[in-house]
């Protein structure tokens, strides 16, 4: 076995227990807001690390880019759309915890109106 694969089976192993630790936590975190961040964190980590563990284990140079672009991309795009998904629920009252001791966003939403 070369260590190529090696390291490759290392970050895909890493990245499946990261998507692990993710399922976790949407199943046992308490409201939408908490899921979000762990599937904004880690599952973008979990996905990283797959696909650099994919690029390393093809290890051509065109189709290594591309994998490697691709998670780029999901590194980029992954945080921007659950910051999305977590605004719109927050300004549609969706599933608000009952106890917040500091609701920061509502003050800045009101500066942003005035």
């Amino acid at each position: 076995m070369l260590i190529r694969e090696i390291i490759s089976y290392l970050l895909m192993g890493a990245g499946g227990v990261f998507a692990i630790i993710t399922v976790i936590g949407l199943i046992r975190f308490p409201d939408v807001y908490i899921r979000i961040h762990a599937a904004a964190v880690v599952l973008t980590i979990s996905a990283v690390l797959v696909t650099f563990g994919v690029a390393v284990y093809v290890w051509e140079l065109f189709l290594s880019t591309k994998i490697i672009l691709i998670g780029l991309f999901f590194l980029i795009s992954n945080p921007m759309a659950t910051h999305s998904i977590a605004r719109s629920s927050y300004q549609q009252k969706v599933a608000l915890p009952r106890v917040r001791s500091v609701d920061e966003y509502a003050d800045y939403l009101e500066r942003g109106e005035k």
